[in-house]
């Protein structure tokens, strides 16, 4: 078995749909079909059962998801080590706000352990640059929150938060259970720099008012924006997840119609090198733990 194809077996193990793990390979879906129909032959066994929704592991095939992710994550560590015998390797982590803290200390100390001699840097990045400074190079891989301009970078989601909206504790709307969009479409929204990513902007500022304008202030950081609600009476949003760590005087309203906001791991398609490997590999196991 080469490690190619259970690279791609267990892609399509975790999507549980040929499509997307097609999508995350960056790969079309024919090559990716005939490759695991051909490690099923090899094997002599079924390992996915196939059906137009999707598909679902077998007995067998899930026994295979398990052993491949310990030979691809033994085979990334063995990679770093001998980068690592060549020179001093460095992986660069990127974190936007409180990321990091999302995911926790276990990552840092389960990474650790498996890379003992890799240096670690940590790049912290505002609200402008979503994607903190990845397609620059100035980070290897990234803790961050989708949705943002993706061309040429890969993802994987880690957990999916609902959103709220901030509000000041007296403002008229703040003993709402649930509100709407349209209900705020006559606040006044935070707006963020000129340049900033279009994708990322229109998620998280709000619908513009009559006249396509966001008049609110301009905000780099979480904190520049939860003040610019408290001081100036603007509104903002935020994932719920977040709302426990909201300054005195300010409160969190779900919102029912807006999408959920995905903690993602980011890095360059063009550069996944067996050290971001293993750091997307341990990620994901321990959010899915």
């Amino acid at each position: 078995m080469e490690l190619r194809t259970l690279r791609y077996f267990v892609a399509v193990a975790e999507e549980l749909h040929f499509g997307r793990a097609a999508a995350r390979l960056h790969m079309t879906q024919p090559p990716l079909s005939r490759a695991v129909k051909q490690l099923e032959t090899d094997l002599g066994c079924e390992l996915l059962r196939r059906s137009p929704t999707g598909v679902t592991l077998t007995p067998a095939g899930a026994l295979l998801h398990d052993e491949a992710c310990t030979l691809l994550a033994r085979a990334d560590q063995a990679r770093a080590r001998v980068a690592a015998a060549a020179g001093t390797a460095t992986l660069t982590i990127g974190t936007l706000a409180d990321s990091a803290e999302q995911v926790g200390t276990r990552l840092a100390v389960a990474y650790r352990h498996q890379h003992p001699a890799v240096r670690i840097r940590i790049r912290e990045a505002d609200l402008t640059d979503p994607t903190i400074g990845l397609r620059a190079g100035l980070v290897d891989v990234a803790l961050t929150r989708a949705p943002f301009d993706d061309t040429g970078i890969s993802t994987r989601v880690l957990r999916s938060d609902p959103v709220g909206v901030v509000l000041r504790a007296d403002d008229p709307l703040a003993d709402r259970d649930r509100l709407r969009l349209d209900e705020l479409a006559d606040r006044r929204w935070f707006r963020f720099p000129e340049g900033t990513d279009p994708v990322w902007q229109a998620f998280w500022t709000g619908p513009p008012g009559a006249d396509g304008r966001r008049d609110g202030p301009v905000i780099r950081t979480a904190h520049e924006c939860l003040q610019s609600v408290l001081w100036n009476d603007t509104v903002g949003l935020m994932p719920l997840a977040h709302s426990q760590t909201l300054p005195e005087g300010l409160t969190v309203i779900p919102l029912a119609d807006a999408p959920p906001s995905d903690l993602v791991i980011a890095w360059n398609s063009a550069h996944t090198t067996p050290l971001i490997r293993s750091f997307v590999s341990l990620a994901t196991a321990l959010t899915r733990s």
